[in-house]
């Protein structure tokens, strides 16, 4: 009986263990199946941004570099030992001077062009003396411009070269130095950067060949086998492998048929690297896990099963995604530390899910999550023949609380909601998430219609009590949509659409909430609606514009007026251009909105001119205005007919339009500069528009996109984006304007750095035409006196000092 019975427990005993290690195994292979999902998307996210930045790092140092070799030509062709040299063409003493300069600044080429484009002197190649200088366009440009910059092939090497005239007074000679972009100079860059640096040329109808690089030849040889098909303009992608990730940057400019790049490259391997600890730390988390898990299932198989039964109950939770706490109250103290160990792998995992499915801002479920579980909810109502519903909800003014008071009061209102959320849908079951913005969603996975819609009601009337955020009270109202399954939708999919369609209708309706109907889906009948509403309100006269001033920072002068697009809706009340403008993109309405626009703007400039306000006005024009062929007989139209010249009026395109199609964006503008048109770049910073082509856009201006200039006070990114983006614009001979400032600190940060112009709330809010005389004024009383004059502004009217103290 003895021996009978200790088989059997030793028998239980394995049995016991055996299920520990398997449901163990599972917990932890999902939870680092999870853990490693998020490394590998993270340090994609890492490793884009590293290219990105060493790419700006990079454009940066070439640009120093470019800058060093003109100082020293510019010291150079100002010597007068030296253009007296030139003057007698004393051979001997231009060689030297050459020659000393060149070893002073550390330049690997030297040359002499005569006025007639002969070369005299050659460092690099004397033989080429007394020929034709190979590169006339960069003498043209240097005439043109006072100097000239390019990356030359020479001899299969890149050189980066500056021309330079010498002046006695007229050009008697033109100095052209140069840096060898060699391997030295791809490790001085890489070395900065962090990254892999490659220069590679080709000519036209040839072969992409290797100047330098900084990768083992191994690598070298692959990376060239992979350019054997690859030109200007595809994507970098396709130069990637498995061991480095790709970034093409041309080095400008082009001349004759050479072509020259510079490849960033990051390995993939050092970015997961920084990953490796946090990898480290977990699994020695799930080996400790795991040996305590062991042990205890030992101890307890000799006392007792049901602890046993508890931790293997919580074990499969884990491994379904349920955390919920686990309970140390046992007598048993062995089954206490099993317990303990457990809740500490249950907290890593449930830190890390926090991190992948909760919402920062507010701590709910996030997309990621609320679609999983809506997936699980769906399924679980088809294999139980039970409806479930879906609640979409948006706030009405959001944007307001942002425009009015700040994105920080913004996040706080959102949070504010969130709570009350939380406290109106109290069931376990139920799920609320923030999908991102002021759109929310609520999962009821066992409610039908009816009760969703008391939900909702509840939802409303808990909203319906104004917030105090920052000691400003808010109303916020809200817009519910619901949809139920199966009644609306068999999926998951078709269930969020729905549910974001009648979202929409209650908020076109003003009725707060709304349950899905097929009539008003806004891919059939609603889309017709609305493009009907837009027509009859061009019709009727309902477009109006606002318009917001721009000041001089440095002389405080008043130096355009922004025009901004509004819709005022019978029953909407005042829309923004956000709400609309893109739907009118989309349906090929924006040539009849942008000849209404232009056609206020215009003539308002007429009617101030006539009163004898000297105001530019600015007017935005969109991605398919500037694409379309009718916008240039548009504007000659309206200036004859409002006998207004083209200086008057500044127009703003986003730089995301004209990368759109370069060449055609290109030919547009021109052709607008010509006919006398002051161009600007809006929103500057927040597309992928190249250097290359806006050194040769016919603009005077660049826009800063206030999203940077938002954050600069307290973000060191944006700041140095900011600071950047100034310094660029005025090596590009370009004046630039930042718009969204909305505080006293970032006016004072902002002349500091030079910016030429300001435009934002702290400056004044839009407004009506019919105000901007009451504010010229208020704000400018000599103008109207003085139309040729612009004098100091005195006091905004919506700041307590005046702006001549702040600027």
């Amino acid at each position: 009986m003895g021996s009978g019975a200790a088989v059997k427990i030793k028998s239980l005993r394995s049995h016991i263990i055996a299920l520990f290690v398997f449901f163990l195994a599972g917990v932890q292979l999902a939870g680092f199946a999870l853990i490693e999902r998020v490394i590998t998307k993270h340090a994609g996210n890492a490793l884009v941004e590293d290219l990105e930045s060493g790419e700006r790092v990079f454009q940066r140092m070439l640009e120093q570099r470019n800058q060093q070799l003109a100082l020293g030509a510019k010291v150079l062709a100002a010597d007068f030992g030296f253009r007296e040299a030139i003057a007698q063409f004393d051979r001997d003493t231009v060689d030297s001077v050459l020659s000393n300069h060149g070893s002073r600044i550390g330049a690997n080429l030297m040359m002499l062009i005569g006025p007639k484009n002969v070369l005299l002197v050659d460092t690099l190649h004397p033989a080429q003396e007394g020929n034709s200088f190979r590169y006339p366009a960069l003498i043209e440009q240097a005439a043109a411009q006072g100097h000239a910059s390019a990356v030359l092939v020479i001899d299969e090497r890149l050189y980066q070269v500056v021309v330079l005239p010498v002046l006695a007074p007229l050009p008697i000679a033109w100095v052209a130095m140069g840096f060898a972009v060699d391997t030295a100079a791809a490790s001085d860059l890489a070395k900065v950067t962090s990254l892999q640096i490659t220069f590679a040329h080709k000519r036209k109808g040839g072969a992409w060949s290797l100047s330098a690089s900084t990768l083992p030849q191994v690598q070298q040889n692959a990376l060239l086998e992979s350019m054997a098909n690859f030109s200007i303009g595809d994507d970098p992608a396709g130069l990637s492998d498995d061991e480095y990730t790709s970034r093409v940057a041309p080095l400008p400019p082009p001349l004759g048929e050479e072509t020259a790049i510079a490849i960033l490259q990051r390995s993939e391997a050092q970015a997961l690297r920084t990953f490796d600890d946090l990898e480290d730390t977990i699994l020695l988390l799930g080996f400790i896990g795991t040996a305590i898990c062991l042990m205890g299932s030992v101890l307890i198989a000799r006392s007792a099963s049901n602890p046993i039964a508890r931790l293997a109950e919580i074990a499969r939770g884990i491994a379904q995604g349920t955390y919920t706490d686990i309970a140390k109250d046992s007598q048993w103290e062995e089954t206490v530390v099993l317990a303990s160990a457990f809740d500490g792998m249950r907290k890593d995992i449930v830190e890390i899910s926090r991190l992948v499915f909760k919402d920062p801002l507010t701590g709910l479920p996030n997309r990621v999550l609320f679609n999983d579980r809506l997936q699980q909810a769906v399924s679980t109502a088809k294999r139980k023949q039970t409806p479930m519903s879906v609640l979409m909800m948006d706030l009405d003014n959001f944007k307001n609380v942002n425009d009015t008071l700040g994105h920080h009061a913004g996040d706080l209102l959102l949070r504010e909601v969130a709570d009350r959320l939380s406290a109106v849908l109290l069931r376990d079951s139920d799920t609320i998430a923030r999908l991102g913005g002021d759109e929310f969603a609520m999962l009821l996975p066992t409610d039908g219609v009816a009760l969703a819609q008391t939900v909702a009601y509840r939802i409303i009337q808990a909203l319906e009590q104004p917030f105090a955020i920052d000691g400003q009270i808010v109303d916020s109202k809200a817009s519910i949509g619901i949809a139920s399954c199966p009644e609306h939708g068999p999926d998951a999919s078709a269930l969020m659409r729905q549910a974001d369609v009648a979202m929409y209708t209650a908020k076109r309706d003003g009725s707060g909430i709304a349950v899905y109907d097929p009539r008003h889906d806004e891919h059939t009948a609603g889309r017709l609606s609305l493009l009907g509403e837009l027509r009859s309100a061009v019709e009727r006269n309902e477009l109006v514009l606002d318009y917001q001033p721009g000041v001089d920072l440095q002389t405080g002068q008043l130096t355009h007026m922004e025009a901004l697009v509004r819709w005022q809706h019978p029953q909407r009340g005042l829309v923004g251009p956000d709400q609309f403008i893109p739907f009118a993109e989309t349906s090929g309405f924006i040539d009849t909105i942008t000849r209404e626009v232009l056609r206020m703007a215009i003539r308002q400039c007429a009617e101030w001119r006539r009163a004898g306000l000297t105001i530019t006005i600015s007017v935005n024009i969109s991605a398919c205005d500037l694409m379309s062929p009718n916008l240039l007989n548009t504007f000659a139209a309206l200036l004859h007919d409002n006998d207004i010249l083209p200086r008057w009026i500044k127009l703003e395109i986003t730089e995301s339009s004209i990368m759109r199609d370069p060449v055609r964006a290109m030919e547009t503008l021109e052709r607008l500069c010509r006919m006398g048109f002051t161009l600007s770049i809006d929103d500057f910073g927040t597309g992928y528009s190249s250097l290359a082509y806006l050194k040769k856009l016919p603009v005077g201006e660049l826009k800063i996109d206030k999203s940077f200039v938002f954050g600069m006070i307290h973000g060191k990114a944006d700041a140095a984006i900011v600071r950047s983006t100034i310094e660029l614009g005025h090596n590009l001979g370009l004046k630039v304007v930042a718009e969204g400032v909305e505080d006293e600190a970032t006016l004072k940060l902002l002349k500091s750095l030079n910016c030429d112009t300001a435009q934002g709330y702290f400056l004044s809010r839009p407004m009506p035409a019919a105000d901007v005389e009451r504010w010229l004024s208020t704000t400018l009383p000599g103008l109207r006196l003085a139309p040729t004059y612009a004098p100091k502004l005195v006091a905004p009217m919506t700041a307590p000092k005046t702006l001549a103290e702040w600027i």
